[in-house]
């Protein structure tokens, strides 16, 4: 007991250290993934009943070819090639020493015979019973008497007649076969009667033959098989066709061979999945997932190496596969012909939307591309269906791209839908399907299919992005809505706070998209950046409608406290809302560090130099970790800067934009995010054109009442003018 406790601890251990490991983890996720596609691609469900369909018994229902389809009779091909193998040409090959053999077999035969015939030690009866022990066949008695009377030389004459006959019979033309060696022995028996021996030596002769002769040419199997393959390889594959809506077979009648091909061909009738056909599925699954994989590690470092997307784009792509997989598995009995065409509704287009709205679009096309092929495979090949889910996909791509409100998910819907239907109407033409079929399935399946898209995009939504905490632009769009609870406090308490912060949003989001950017996150992340200040509005400048400041009554270290302390506020209240992690992280680190230098060198007028120290003049950080975080710290201190310019001309604000910039990139705010040198000038630039739209000269209008006196005066002379006129 004590051995095991300790095995099992020590088991227990290992795999929590294993499943702590991150690749060991990514592992496990990726071969279960690669399980689960290849259950959902190989097998069905639902299968349709097989039991009833058996040769020779009769249909229980009438079934009709759900598309057009032209196929090898494999069954027959084989009977075909079988016959023209069996009637191919034998090659045969002669071997010369077989009738070497042959008429020394007969040579010694003759030789034992003579030897008893010149024994003259022997009498008759001797030699009778001397030549039937030597004589390997049966002759009669008075054949064999008669063979011993007679002389040596006479049994040499005939000896060579006979192997000159046997020599002559085997080495003409192709030899001697084993088909053929009951033919050639008759030849032979033919012509040693020709040779009118006496009787002894007629039957000796022919017994000699019948006892020795033996095929002498034999089957070269190599170039038979060789002429055999020649003959099969020329017979063409034994080809079926049928056309869709064609009747395979009716109600009640006897099913034939040629029935079962033609519905097993259309997947009519179901049967369970080989070894290898699930060996196949699972490595092109192995093999799609692999070049993902390769492409995001050359394309899209990021998403790579966060399991968490892998995760998600594994989830979705799974629930779009089981979504189609049950909608292929709908079986209308009384329009077979329309349900032969539900996987034009398989929703790829919410896969691809999807991918576009959380990660990134690219990627969705290429994930949109993967699952048409799948789809193409999960329908048993049919290249129509996946074609169609190809189109609808990048339709849907496209049409979340540039989403500027949650109604634009319903009209990717419309687009996806339309897209369909002419796909499913194109495709439906390129099949020859007929044509009332056709308008009834592009318009139905293709609006089905959008609608579809549509609502499990729209309902998987919020709850993949809270899951994976990922801020789409969706999100993005309804946070940034002036109804929003947080904006209409912060434009109610804090009005200068609101106007500074869209001012800031338009030069964040018109350096962001600069810079290639995600514009749409800078934007709505300026707008909630001093969302903070709506704890204490009135201890910040833009908001001091009156003359007195709260500040001159406080010490400077005091009043920095309260300053900084708006980005700790901010994040709470942030938090508390919910907003996405990327506005809380815009919040937190939009002033980074930085020293509040009003306060700082106030603090040094009051004469207490040797207690003052920057740290306590600074705000707590972090310092900006993302280029959105930075684009805002960078566009916050210049609007509040460029506001206070008296004279805000091109030149000086461009001079003030560098300048800030640079202080902040010499104070090291800047070093924990990737931009670069190229990028703080583009930056630069695009905060220059939008100030010079803000703060642009003006014309000097007249003083009021001058106006007001001058339109009197026009006006009286208007009036004194009409009226002489009347006069």
């Amino acid at each position: 007991m004590l051995v095991y406790s300790w095995l099992k601890k020590k088991l227990i251990a290992v795999l929590s250290f294993l499943i702590k490991q991150r690749k060991v983890r990514r592992g496990s996720a990726a071969v279960l993934f690669l399980l689960l596609f290849t259950l959902i691609i190989a097998f069905d469900f639902v299968p349709e009943r097989t039991e009833e369909l058996v040769i020779g018994q009769v249909s229980p229902k009438t079934y009709k070819a759900q598309k057009d389809l032209v196929f090898e009779y494999e069954d027959k091909t084989a009977e075909l090639r079988r016959i023209a193998a069996e009637k191919a040409e034998k090659i045969y090959a002669k071997d010369p020493q077989v009738s070497v053999a042959v008429q020394k077999d007969i040579s010694d035969l003759f030789a034992r015979v003579s030897e008893i015939q010149e024994d003259a030690g022997l009498d008759t009866a001797s030699k009778v019973s001397g030549l039937k022990s030597v004589l390997p066949f049966v002759m009669p008695e008075e054949d064999i008497a008669a063979l011993a009377d007679y002389q040596a030389q006479d049994t040499q004459a005939v000896e060579n007649s006979l192997n000159s006959l046997v020599g002559g019979i085997m080495l003409a033309g192709d030899g001697i076969s084993q088909d053929r060696l009951e033919e050639a022995k008759s030849t032979l028996y033919v012509q040693i009667s020709a040779l009118n021996l006496a009787s002894p030596y007629d039957r000796f002769s022919k017994g000699a033959v019948g006892r020795f002769l033996r095929p002498n040419t034999f089957i070269n199997y190599e170039m038979t098989r060789q002429k055999q393959d020649e003959a099969m390889a020329a017979v063409p594959p034994a080809l079926l066709s049928v056309k869709e809506g064609e009747k395979l077979i009716g109600e009640g009648e006897i099913i034939t061979e040629e029935h079962m091909v033609k519905l097993q061909a259309l997947g009519l009738v179901k049967e369970k999945p080989q070894f290898t056909s699930i060996l196949g599925v699972f490595l092109l699954v192995a093999m799609l997932i692999t070049a993902i994989l390769i492409y995001l590690y050359q394309q899209n470092r990021d998403i790579y190496k966060h399991a968490g997307h892998l995760y998600l784009l594994g989830i979705i792509v799974l629930v779009v596969m089981g979504v189609g997989k049950a909608i292929i598995a709908i079986n209308v009995t009384q329009w077979p012909e329309f349900s032969a065409q539900f996987g034009y509704m398989v929703p790829i287009a919410a896969a691809g939307m999807l991918i576009a709205l959380l990660l990134d679009s690219r990627l969705a096309l290429l994930m949109v591309a993967v699952l048409s092929l799948m789809l193409g495979i999960m329908t048993g090949n049919q290249l129509r269906f996946g074609v169609v889910g190809f189109i609808g996909g990048i339709t849907g791509v496209y049409s979340v791209s540039k989403l500027s409100q949650r109604s634009d998910l319903v009209r990717a819907g419309i687009y996806t839908s339309g897209a369909n239907a002419v796909a499913i109407f194109i495709v439906g033409l390129v099949n020859g399907s007929p044509l009332a079929l056709l308008i009834t399935s592009s318009l139905v399946l293709g609006l089905i299919n959008g609608i579809l898209s549509s609502i499990l995009t729209i309902g998987s939504l919020p709850f993949l992005e809270n899951t994976f905490r990922i801020t789409s632009p969706v999100r993005l769009l309804e946070i940034s809505n002036p109804n929003n609870v947080l904006l209409k406090r912060l434009l109610t308490e804090a009005p200068g706070t609101y106007h500074h912060s869209i001012i800031v949003g338009n030069l964040a989001e018109s350096a962001a998209d600069a810079l290639g950017g995600d514009s749409l996150l800078v934007r709505v992340g300026a707008y909630y950046h001093d969302i903070g200040k709506c704890k204490r509005p009135y201890f910040f400048i833009e908001n001091q409608m009156a003359a007195d400041n709260p500040h001159d009554k406080l010490t400077p270290s005091l009043s920095t406290l309260i300053l900084t302390s708006h980005v700790k506020d901010g994040v709470e209240m942030a938090k508390e809302h919910k907003l996405p992690h990327g506005i809380i992280d815009i919040i937190e680190q939009h002033h980074g560090d930085s020293l509040v230098s009003y306060f700082y060198h106030k603090a040094l007028e009051n004469d207490r130099t040797e207690t003052v120290t920057e740290e306590e003049f600074r705000y707590e950080g972090p310092r900006p970790k993302t280029r959105a975080a930075a684009i805002v710290m960078l566009a916050d201190a210049v609007e509040a800067a460029v506001r206070s310019l008296q004279s805000p001309t091109q030149g000086r604000v461009e001079g003030l934009v560098r300048k800030i910039i640079k202080d902040k990139l010499n104070d090291g705010q800047l070093e924990e995010c990737d931009l670069t040198f190229k990028d703080l000038n583009i930056i630069a630039g695009s905060f220059v054109r939008v100030l010079s739209g803000v703060f642009h000269g003006r014309i000097e209008y007249p003083e009021m009442y001058k106006e007001i006196e001058r339109r009197k005066t026009n006006g009286g002379s208007r009036k004194q003018l009409a009226g002489k006129n009347g006069c």
